[in-house]
Formats: structure tokens, C-alpha cells, sequence
């Protein structure tokens, strides 16, 4: 079964990758040459809207991937005056037009001149998507983000790729988070982009991380507010697609010279549907199915934390964070739901030979936890030490009912029917002490470090056999499944 749907995947993949076209250019300055680390951001024709980021290379190349549609490119470089191509259709890959940039001009008499970072970054060990202050930094949510950083790639069910690969390691303000598939997706449809300051993309991770995956790091930089005295903000976003949506927060933060203590709290409810419709033939049986799935969320999310500063070299912390579905609160309802239907015909003679339904619901509620104390020692020698402590408390529950009933043809009679009920609770308790140190060293950067971990995992796993409104435990086909582990590495980096 694992090798079937391992096959299928590729084959879902493959379609995705063959829908997608190809948009490629080149960005030169006013002398011709290739302007490099140029970002280019693909906006939709119709509303501006950004749908995926890309960088310029030394040569000043640049490539994208879209669904057919129309484009236009927006292209900005620090020192530049943006630059906006003409309107293009995307139905087969596109090649646009030498976009060409002439430096910003303008009397710098009376004028304040203040930093600004570019919206992509891109540094020797890794490209650094910045969010606060951009246009990115409200309405979104981490998971939309990612869509549209460069070189990350999303399939249908969200799972996130790196540079054409799978095995991404997704860290949250330098920690690994020991979610996958589903429950990360939930995760960072729950982070708001309000509470990120940075993504960072490693496509190649230097020995300071975990040994885990095979495709990169994505760090997601949280918010940390750094100006003086008490102050806050507030943000709320609405949307509306086919559904509307909704998501808001506030933050506080008082620093003083010694203490500083911040806080902020965010809200998303949303929507939404997909639908999905696929056509495959085995052997002498074809099979037509159309899922429409709907999925709805209510969550919250917060951080909270104290920094006392010892002195100008020692700062000493704690931290928590959180993020809470309070879809339990309805467990009633379906909060996911998949209405499908697969018209199975007889291959030589087209004939269509009966009809499956399969509308599933699933219930779920994803809730998370981590408590952190933190140390730091710096100094401007370039000596630096970082030492944390965490606990990392995870909580998944879901309750899902599928039923699959064949009926005739014209759909008035009943075949047969297998209805199942999957129930599936786990909890993870993670704890770990990791500390880091680097200082200069003979012309380049000496770092070392240590980690140890211990992981305590507790599935649950139960399938139900339905039949007349009563459930039989399916005993061969139910596991319980207890998991410990304990990891102790070293590293050394120059």
C-alpha cells in the first residue's frame, strides 16, 4: 500500500510539474551587465498580487514557475529605481523581455537617508526573505509566505519542498519543529505573517544543525520588538475568496535597561475549498474522481517572554510560545470534509459500471507548547556564546470517518458499503539543551557546540469498523505505539 501511494504521489507530482511554465529573463544594469541579487517578484495581472519571488544570479538571470495566466514582473535592487515589466500571458514557458535599471536620482539636500532591507536577501550560506516592514507582513499566514519565497515549492497537500526536494527541516526561531506532513502544514497556516521578521532558506546547512533531512533548513524568525520604554500594536486582516476569513493581533512590549518584557497574541479563523479532480486508467478499469475538500480553522497563537540584561556581555531569558486550535470547542461539526465521487467504467466498452462515494470528515485539534530559558554571552572581540533549554509539549487529536458505498449507475441503488472510523491521538514531550559557541579564528570563523535530546512519544492509533450505527475495534489493524528516544552529538565548524 505504501508503494502505491508512494507512486501515486510522484504521478500527482509530475502532473503539477508539467501544469506549471517556465518564466525566465535577464535584469542588467544601464552598461549592459548582469545585475545580480535583483528581486523579481511575479505579480498577478489582475489584482498585484505577489505569487512567487525569485533572485537574479551573478549573471543576472533570473527563472520562475506560474500556472497559465496573466503576469507582469516587478524588479527592485537597492540603489535602483524599480522597474515593472509589460503585461504577459503565460500558456507554455515564457521568456520576457531585457528589463533594464537605472539608478535612483534626486537631490539628497535636506533629505534624511535611512536603511532599508530588500524584501529577498541573498548571503553566502543562505537567501533570507524578509517580512516585517514589507508588503508581506499582514493578511498572510507562514505557509502563504513560503509559497512565494524562492526556490520553495508546495504540492497539493502543502508539503513543502526545497530546490526540487523533499525532507525540508522547518525551524522556528533556530529550534527544529518535530512536526510533519498534516499537523506542520496546520501549524503554519496558524502563524500569522504579523508575528514573522524573517524566513530563512539553507539549502546547504552547516554541521551547527540537526543531522535531518535531505533538501535544507527553512528558519521562520519570530518578532522581537527592540525600541525603548511601553509600547505595542494592533493589526487585523479580512479576506474573501469563496469563503471569507478573518485574522488579528496584538503585541506589547516594555524594555527598559535591564529588563524587557514582551508579549503578543493572534487570532485566524478561515475557510476554505479545493478542488481536485483526477482520471487514471489500470488495466482494463477506468476510474473519473472529483474531490471537493473543505476545510475550516479556528486557532490562536502567542509568545511571551522576559530578557534581563546582566551586563553589556551576559543576557539571561525566558520564553514561551504557543499555538492552540479550539476546534474541539466544535467537535461536532466536521472540520474537514471531502465530498468525492469516482465513476468507475469498464475500459473496452466505456460503460460506466457503478459509482463510489467516499465523503469523509475529519475532526482535529493540533496544539502546541514550548518553554525556553535562554543564555547569551557576546563580546566585541567576536566571541559569542548561546545556551538553551527547552521543553516542547505537542498535542494532535483527530477522529475521522470514512465511508465507501458503491451504487449502480444511475446512483438509485446500493451495491455495497464499507464504512471505517479512524481515531488517532499523539503526544510528544521533547526536551533539550543545546548550547553553541564561535569566535574568530585565523582569518575565518571557529564554531563548536554540543546537543542532547530526549523525545517521548505516545500514538494511539485505532480503526473502527462501522456498520448499523455500531463500532467494532478493528484489533489487527489498531496499534498503540510508545516511542522513546535520546540523541547526544558534538560539532565542529570552521
Amino acid at each position: 500500500m505504501r508503494k502505491v501511494l508512494t507512486i501515486f504521489t510522484c504521478v500527482l507530482l509530475a502532473a503539477f510539474s508539467a501544469s506549471a511554465q517556465k518564466i525566465s529573463g535577464v535584469v542588467k544594469d544601464e552598461q549592459g551587465k548582469g545585475l545580480e541579487k535583483t528581486t523579481v517578484s511575479l505579480l498577478r495581472a489582475k489584482d498585484s498580487s505577489v505569487i512567487k519571488l525569485s533572485v537574479t544570479t551573478k549573471e543576472g538571470n533570473y527563472t520562475v514557475q506560474a500556472m497559465n495566466g496573466n503576469y507582469l514582473l516587478s524588479v527592485s535592487h537597492v540603489g535602483y529605481a524599480p522597474q515593472y515589466s509589460k503585461l504577459f500571458e503565460v500558456s507554455g514557458d515564457v521568456t520576457v523581455p531585457t528589463i533594464t535599471m537605472a539608478k535612483a536620482s534626486g537631490n539628497l539636500q535636506g533629505v534624511t537617508i535611512t536603511a532599508q532591507k530588500p524584501m529577498v536577501e541573498v548571503k553566502a550560506d543562505k537567501t533570507i526573505l524578509n517580512v516585517e516592514g514589507t508588503i508581506n507582513s499582514v493578511g498572510s499566514d507562514a505557509l502563504e509566505l513560503l509559497r512565494k519565497s524562492p526556490g520553495v515549492t508546495l504540492d497539493k497537500d502543502d508539503n513543502v519542498s526545497l530546490s526540487g526536494k523533499n525532507g525540508v527541516q522547518v525551524y522556528i526561531d533556530g529550534k527544529p519543529s518535530p512536526l510533519s506532513g498534516a499537523d506542520l502544514t496546520a501549524f503554519l497556516k496558524n502563524l500569522q505573517s504579523s508575528q514573522i521578521e524573517a524566513i530563512e532558506i539553507i539549502t546547504n546547512p552547516s554541521a551547527k544543525y540537526d543531522a535531518a533531512g535531505n533538501a535544507g533548513i527553512i528558519n521562520i524568525r519570530l518578532k522581537k520588538n527592540k525600541a525603548f520604554g511601553t509600547n505595542g500594536s494592533v493589526n487585523a486582516g479580512y479576506a474573501v475568496g469563496i469563503y471569507p476569513k478573518y485574522n488579528g493581533g496584538i503585541s506589547l512590549n516594555n524594555r527598559g535597561k535591564k529588563v524587557n518584557i514582551f508579549g503578543n497574541y493572534n487570532v485566524n479563523q478561515s475557510k476554505n475549498e479545493m478542488t481536485f479532480k483526477l482520471y487514471r486508467e489500470q488495466l482494463d478499469t477506468i476510474f473519473d474522481q472529483k474531490n471537493i475538500f473543505t476545510s475550516k480553522n479556528m486557532s490562536h497563537g502567542f509568545k511571551t517572554g522576559l530578557d534581563y540584561t546582566i551586563n553589556s556581555k551576559n543576557t539571561l531569558g525566558v520564553l514561551v510560545t504557543g499555538n492552540i486550535s479550539d476546534n474541539e470547542n466544535n467537535f461536532s461539526d466536521d472540520v474537514n470534509v471531502t465530498n468525492s465521487t469516482t465513476l468507475i467504467s469498464y475500459k473496452p466498452t466505456g460503460i460506466l459500471e457503478r459509482v463510489l462515494k467516499a465523503n469523509n470528515g475529519t475532526k482535529a485539534t493540533r496544539n502546541k507548547l514550548n518553554f525556553n530559558v535562554n543564555y547569551r554571552f557576546a563580546d566585541t572581540a567576536g566571541h559569542e556564546l548561546n545556551v538553551d533549554a527547552d521543553y516542547g509539549i505537542y498535542r494532535t487529536k483527530s477522529n475521522q470517518l470514512q465511508p465507501n458505498i458503491n451504487f449502480n449507475p444511475t446512483q438509485t441503488s446500493e451495491l455495497n458499503r464499507n464504512i471505517y472510523r479512524f481515531l488517532g491521538p499523539s503526544d510528544i514531550n521533547i526536551y533539550t539543551l543545546k548550547a553553541d559557541y564561535e569566535q574568530n579564528y585565523k582569518g575565518g570563523k571557529l564554531g563548536l557546540g554540543f546537543k542532547t535530546s530526549f523525545v517521548n512519544t505516545d500514538n494511539n492509533f485505532k480503526r473502527k469498523d462501522v456498520v448499523s450505527n455500531t463500532e467494532t475495534l478493528d484489533v489487527k489493524r489498531s496499534n498503540q505505539f510508545d516511542y522513546e528516544e535520546n540523541i547526544n552529538a558534538v560539532y565542529l565548524n570552521y
